[in-house]
């Protein structure tokens, strides 16, 4: 059986976003299958480009403009440069909105509605149009004007206070998961009211506020404190709920080691040659377990230091007891198992005159409407003259007097 064109085909999304939250969005909804096209700002484009090094480097070893932080975040998505700030830049986009099913934007609150591109100047254009804004903070709220940037919704959604050392300072994400899950939220809230206008025929308008997602997703350390009224603590990496759930030190190295429930404490032990840990009353239930950890974890951690962390991996896997190595990202790469689910996809660039570059691939898997990888990262302003021919109509007259009057 053939598999059709990918869920979102068909669909314009007009892309106003920056950085990561919005690109990581609408990446998302690129893989789709939706044809994005991405608004830049004409001589700079995307504030990512210029977040480097790393750069894309050519054949031999020169670096090229394409950073590695932008390519990460604009897969299958058209780069077009308009300068919003002109009147006729804005009614660029006020055209191309009229055609657009969707319109993602993450601009400081009220900034586009001064250009009259706001959700209540575009709904009369367009009322099938679903208009998401991501901001720091949301558009309402004491906090509403203040700008948002990744590690101070961490710091501010209560993540810092749970991640890090016991006697460490609070400590980030070693990746940008604030921005992440902000534009992860917004491609489902999209999604949605897609779904929503098929049935009614009405768009409408989505307010994803970073530090609102940031809070939604402390998950079980936000309903720990809900219900107990205790405060949760850092535990480094050790889990609040489960024990033992955490790092070992091993012989020659470490090892994540995940016993999720009794029966599989009780495999452990007998196979460890502790059995009396799972016979004593502290610790024979995972309630007992995670009340006396600082009892427990001391005598696991005397017992992991007994083999190397290839035994204890082998020899933990044939007794179905979750663990795993600790690798590090060249090592991820490598994984026969990463291989085999092919998360890296090789993608013609147009900075290295047809050349390929790596990029990580989709996770979605569907087994009708896969993802697909249509366009590079592009080059800034790479499909301006195209798409405004394409998508407006406008002939090479109108687009030699906007650009003379650097509009595009």
């Amino acid at each position: 059986m053939s598999k059709r064109e990918g869920p979102l085909s068909g669909l314009l999304v007009l892309d106003l976003t920056r950085i990561l939250a919005g690109p990581f969005c609408t990446q998302i909804l690129g893989d789709l299958g939706a044809q994005v096209i991405k608004i830049e700002r004409p001589g700079l484009g995307d504030d990512t480009r210029r977040f480097a090094p790393p750069f894309l480097k050519n054949s031999n070893g020169e670096e090229t403009k394409e950073s590695a932080y932008f390519i990460g975040t604009n897969r299958n998505k058209r780069s077009v440069v308009i300068d919003i700030a002109k009147p006729d830049g804005q009614a660029l986009i006020r055209k191309i909105a009229e055609k657009s099913d969707v319109l993602v934007e993450n601009f400081k609150l009220g900034n586009l509605s001064r250009y009259g591109l706001g959700y209540d100047d575009l709904k009369l254009l367009n009322p099938g149009l679903v208009y998401c804004s991501i901001t720091g903070f949301g558009q309402t709220g004491p906090y509403a004007e203040r700008p948002g940037y990744d590690p101070l919704i961490q710091a501010m959604g209560g993540f810092m206070s749970v991640t890090g050392e016991p006697d460490g300072e609070p400590m980030k994400a070693g990746v940008p998961i604030a921005d992440i899950m902000a534009g992860m939220y917004a491609s489902v809230g999209i999604n949605a009211a897609l779904r929503s206008r098929e049935i009614d025929g009405k768009g409408q308008y989505i307010d994803i506020g970073m530090l609102d997602t940031q809070i939604a997703w402390l998950s079980i350390q936000a309903m720990n404190y809900l219900l107990s009224g205790k405060e949760p603590t850092r535990l480094g990496n050790a889990h609040p709920n489960i024990v033992p759930y955490q790092v070992f030190k091993t012989s020659d190295g470490h090892i994540m080691v995940t016993i999720g429930n009794d029966e599989q404490f009780y495999r452990f032990c007998n196979f460890a040659n502790c059995p009396e840990l799972s016979a004593d009353a502290r610790f024979s239930t995972n309630g007992g377990r995670v009340t006396n950890r600082d009892i427990l974890i001391p005598l696991l951690e005397q017992i992991f230091l007994r083999k190397e962390t290839t035994e204890w991996l082998n020899e933990l896997d044939a007794l179905s007891i979750g663990c795993g190595p600790i690798n590090d990202v060249e090592q991820v790469f490598a994984d026969p198992h990463v291989r085999e689910r092919r998360m890296v996809v090789n993608m013609p660039h147009e900075a290295l005159a047809g050349g390929e570059i790596p990029v990580v691939a989709s996770p979605i898997r569907l087994s009708e409407t896969p993802v697909s990888y249509r366009h590079a990262p592009p080059v800034l302003g790479a499909d301006t003259e195209q798409v405004l021919k394409e998508l407006l109509g406008l002939d090479k007259a109108v687009l030699k007097r906007l650009a003379k009057k650097n509009v595009i």
